[in-house]
């Protein structure tokens, strides 16, 4: 039984771990899949001194808490969110070392939705088509932690808090309304001319049946201009699918490879991170670029 691991002793709502995602697999209807926020990855797994491209857990709304069996050093950034060791404040946003056997306690984020816990060395499950990412769609990668899970932890990367190439970045905060940047098209001409209005100049609300497939919204719908539905057809992240009520559905990263509703537009991929942090009720607007 390897010491380089942590134990789960609590889950939380859904805790899962998360890396930059498999790519280059959705002709085979295998999707991207990875941390929703992969900014928030890629600046934990720095402060502990991780490459970019490290598995970490993805935490939803209320954190989790885990054990080393040996010393590690963490971090935890994403949504802002109480985190102690030992019983203890410690910081959120840099990195903290957690001795062997202390409970580091991630609580519930205070705003937006998911935090991300790096530990130095990584998470070392078993990769799936070359990523270690839970795709809670196609059922590929790890389960969702569950209490005593062990997650397997690679070599130490030697960087522990306030020694090694440590940094504290600015974060930023999760939005208080989201504004999203969408292409029109490639089914655009399947909405009326005022639907497309409607879209880029009304306010939507992120829905409560939001997850990580999708960000759903509530608001006004849009009229077709054609009906029935078109032969499904590949679908790419960030993709705006429309079904038959009218209220858009913004793809993120768990998304289906194909679909068979038309897309209205697609969201600039730098803009969904901030969407895997937007909170039921906040605010949606979409701004039309070429």
């Amino acid at each position: 039984m390897t010491d380089r691991a942590v134990v789960v002793v609590r889950a939380g709502a859904l805790t899962t771990v998360q890396d930059l995602g498999r790519t280059g697999y959705a002709h085979l209807g295998v999707p991207r899949s990875g941390a929703l926020d992969p900014a928030a990855v890629r600046l934990v797994n720095r402060l502990v001194g991780n490459p970019e491209t490290a598995a970490v857990l993805e935490t939803t709304v209320d954190g989790c808490a885990l054990r080393p069996r040996r010393a590690v050093t963490v971090a935890v950034g994403g949504a802002p969110c109480p985190v102690k060791v030992a019983g203890r404040p410690a910081a959120w946003g840099t990195a903290v070392r957690v001795p062997a056997g202390s409970v580091l306690e991630i609580g519930a984020a205070t705003r937006g939705l998911r935090a991300y816990v790096a530990i130095g060395g990584g998470i070392d499950v078993e990769p799936v088509l070359g990523s270690r990412s839970t795709d809670l769609l196609s059922g590929l990668g790890p389960p969702p932690a569950a209490e005593e899970t062990v997650l397997p932890l690679g070599p130490d990367t030697g960087t522990a808090a306030g020694r090694g190439p440590v940094d504290a970045p600015p974060w930023p905060g999760p939005p208080g309304e989201l504004v999203l940047r969408v292409r029109l098209g490639p089914r655009d001409d399947w909405f009326t001319a005022a639907a497309l209005r409607t879209l880029v100049t009304r306010a939507y609300r992120v829905s409560s049946a939001s997850n990580r497939i999708g960000l759903r919204l509530e608001g006004p719908a849009l009229e077709r201009a054609l009906h029935g539905e078109p032969a499904s057809e590949g679908m790419v992240l960030g993709a705006v699918q429309v079904p038959p009520d009218g209220r858009p559905v913004v793809f993120l990263a768990d998304h289906p490879t194909t679909g068979g509703y038309p897309v209205v537009g697609v969201v600039r991929e730098a803009d969904l991170g901030a969407a895997a942090q937007a909170v039921p009720g906040t605010p949606v607007r979409f701004t039309p670029v070429r």
